[in-house]
């Protein structure tokens, strides 16, 4: 190792050590809290419930099951709520230096003077903090994926729309964390202050991820699970609910249950206003789990475009400022 390299390496591996010290710390933990978790599930032979109405669930031993949700529930969350803030740590304690205390205190110019260019100084340093943060995070999405694999979409443990698992696992957490190093190295270059580029990629990147979680379900289109005359309107199993359910006419038009038929005093119950209206089944809109993996290709496609977007403006900026 030496050159461009040897020095991108040497300002960058305090954070790089202490970032493989702490994904080390969590592995050890994560297999230690797995192992006990899957001994316990041994132990009271409780099966794998997926939701609340699957075939399975029915001769559940209930309070073991909560039992077993009740001593890892809690600890999941944290780690998936550490694998969801990483890109935004990424960006804050990695990227926003990476450039701008460079910028601030003048040191480019050194490295500039030992025959780097400008496009290999920036590369070089990038490329490095890039595959750190895309492997740093593919660990960790693991670590998640892994202990929760065996209680997933149990009872009222955690479902894979849950933030904690969706913002934490799979190839959207790992692009997203591509997108915090490349919106926090933007941000050190533009305004060519650390601290102020801290300030500025903190906001931009929890304002993106707020701005993915509250459209997500706009992407694509919930399915109708659907049930014959008067039965109760079907279970979602591990499907997300979208909160709309209503009833179907004899010509399949589906009409919201609060339009359709509203509770209160003095109104007809349910079946009665089917019978009076004509109405031959009930709906409930759902997103099926297998929409996990549409959802998370459609974001990981708009983390990187994002993150492609500012290495492009990076590398212009780079170009065409006089000052570098």
């Amino acid at each position: 190792m030496k050159g461009a390299l040897w020095l991108a390496w040497r300002q960058q591996r305090t954070l790089i050590l202490v970032g493989a010290v702490v994904l080390v710390a969590c592995a050890a933990w994560v297999a230690f809290q797995r192992a006990d978790m899957t001994a316990f599930i041994s132990d009271h032979r409780i099966p794998h419930c997926a939701g609340w109405d699957a075939d399975e669930c029915s001769g559940l031993d209930i309070e073991q099951a909560q039992r077993l949700l009740d001593d890892n529930v809690g600890a999941l969350r944290a780690l998936g709520t550490l694998s969801a803030a990483l890109p935004v740590l990424i960006g804050v304690f990695w990227g926003a230096p990476l450039l701008g205390r460079e910028l601030e205190s003048g040191t480019w110019k050194l490295a500039l003077t030992q025959g780097v260019s400008i496009r290999r100084w920036f590369a070089t340093r990038f490329t490095l903090a890039a595959v750190c943060a895309v492997v740093g995070s593919t660990v960790l999405a693991a670590l998640v994926a892994w202990w929760w694999s065996p209680i997933s979409n149990m009872l009222n443990g955690l479902y894979w729309h849950d933030g904690y698992i969706f913002n934490a696992t799979g190839p959207a957490a790992i692009a997203c964390a591509l997108f915090g190093l490349a919106a926090g190295t933007a941000a050190g270059l533009l305004l060519r202050r650390t601290l102020a580029a801290m300030g500025a990629v903190l906001a931009f990147v929890v304002g993106v991820r707020i701005l993915l979680n509250t459209f997500r379900s706009d992407w694509i289109s919930p399915i109708a699970l659907t049930s014959r005359g008067s039965a109760p309107r079907p279970y979602i199993g591990t499907g997300w609910s979208t909160g709309e359910f209503g009833f179907i006419d004899a010509t399949g038009h589906k009409d919201a249950i609060a339009d359709a038929c509203p509770w209160g005093p003095g109104l007809p119950d349910l079946k009665t206003c089917m019978a009076q209206k004509g109405y031959v089944g009930r709906y409930q809109k759902v997103y099926p789990s297998s929409d996990f993996w549409v959802l998370q290709w459609i974001e990981t496609a708009v983390f990187l475009g994002l993150a492609a977007a500012l290495i492009a403006l990076i590398c212009v900026v780079l170009r065409r400022r006089a000052v570098l």
